[in-house]
């Protein structure tokens, strides 16, 4: 008896994954900010758990782990990815 695997290997399953990763990072982005103890304000909570962007989040994931305020990772202050 086969198995049909074909699903696992489709655009929607890629989409799905990547959907997934992107959750994972942001997520990771607001651990990271706060286990340094530093306050999450709303808006960076909002604009952190819309972003869709991967590269984006990357670059905030690095940030966070230097800035001294949340809000800092969206701004040319904390270019951490220089």
């Amino acid at each position: 008896m086969a198995v049909d695997l074909s699903f696992y290997t489709s655009p929607l399953s890629e989409e799905i994954r990547d959907e997934g990763r992107v959750e994972s990072r942001a997520e990771d982005v607001l651990l990271i900010l706060n286990g340094r103890g530093i306050e999450i304000t709303d808006t960076t909570r909002d604009k952190v758990t819309t972003c869709d962007d991967p590269e984006v989040l990357r670059r905030w994931l690095v940030r966070a782990a230097v800035v001294t305020t949340s809000d800092e990772i969206f701004g040319d202050a904390a270019r951490a990815d220089r």
